[in-house]
């Protein structure tokens, strides 16, 4: 396929809706590019990207991954899937469907294409791990059988169908494996650690500790995640990843609480119950190769973006209540 222009490229974001998608396709629309988003809205939401309504290079097709897609483009990032446990847990079977169809379609597509393909994996895919901090070589703890296997087996196998693809086809790849991510355009009810925090302490609800709040989580604001995706996608053929993308700045739960209640202000007590099954004791992305390969890593400070995220739930909770 041959472009009208070198510098402008049509490039398709599925899940394009979601978090992550919708801060991806306003950078991508800032460097010129047109943007096809395609999304169900099973989790995405149309508020995410209201604000290009009226943009000119902005278009959205309402499409399940899970079946073929049929368009012309020049790059793609894979992003489509649930991505917090009260989500992919709804319908696992479908979870498991989107990341695994999904990239079996979106593959196919782009070896039609001959086009560049970008999966969003994730730090999952490390499971419960026994090394510590993960570098991209740690092949990972996860259990295939429990509640939480949907997601993390189903991005493994993505991952999988990523590289077969590329050995067998000689496709261009890269694959991300993103740790928690946080900041505005973040679902209220996800049931992810962050936005349960901040929405109990805006409510002046008690904040749910699960276990006695020493686990451990690496937080990376949104506009630095996407920063980094678009790096990974800018590298040349022989850089396929997987490489972390992640803030290697680990915190526990009981820090990550203090902090969301000295921002807000909030009176909220912390009260602590039983921890989910097989969820992780600890996760920090071992990013050497981000930096090396990527010139990457984290601008934005687990405080600065929490200030900034919880503007947005403010804002969010106050629609909420009319």
């Amino acid at each position: 396929m041959t472009r009208l222009y070198d510098s402008r490229k049509r490039i398709l974001v599925t899940g394009g809706a979601g978090f992550v998608g919708s801060h991806l396709i306003d950078r991508l629309l800032e460097q010129g590019h047109d943007v096809l988003c395609v999304d169900n809205l099973f989790t995405g939401s149309k508020r995410n990207i209201e604000h290009l309504h009226n943009h000119s290079r902005f278009e959205l097709m309402r499409h399940d991954v899970t079946f073929p897609l049929y368009v012309e483009v020049d790059e793609i990032y894979n992003l489509a899937c649930p991505a917090s446990p009260v989500h992919y847990q709804h319908d696992p079977v479908a979870t498991t469907k989107t990341s695994v169809h999904g990239a079996i379609n979106m593959l196919g597509l782009a070896k039609r294409l001959k086009c560049k393909i970008l999966q969003a994996s994730t730090s999952e895919v490390y499971g419960d791990p026994s090394v510590h901090p993960q570098p991209e070589e740690y092949w990972g703890n996860v259990n295939p059988i429990g509640p939480r296997s949907c997601y993390d087996e189903g991005k493994r196998c993505a991952e999988t169908l990523f590289f077969d693809y590329h050995r067998q086809h000689g496709l261009e790849i890269k694959v991300a494996r993103i740790f928690n991510t946080f900041g505005p355009r973040m679902h209220h009810a996800d049931g992810r650690v962050v936005s349960n925090f901040i929405v109990q302490a805006l409510e002046g609800d008690p904040i749910t500790i699960y276990g006695d709040g020493s686990q451990t989580r690496a937080f990376c604001y949104v506009d630095d995640l996407v920063e980094g995706l678009v790096r990974l996608m800018e590298t040349d053929s022989g850089v396929t990843g997987p490489i972390n993308l992640g803030n290697p700045g680990e915190f526990t739960m009981l820090q990550l609480a203090q902090e969301v209640i000295s921002l807000t202000g909030s009176k909220s007590e912390l009260i602590y119950t039983a921890l989910p099954e097989d969820d992780p004791r600890q996760r920090q992305p071992d990013i050497a190769k981000a930096r090396s390969l990527l010139a990457w890593e984290p601008t934005v400070s687990l405080r600065d973006g929490l200030r900034r995220t919880i503007e947005h739930f403010q804002s969010r909770l106050s629609e909420l209540q009319f």
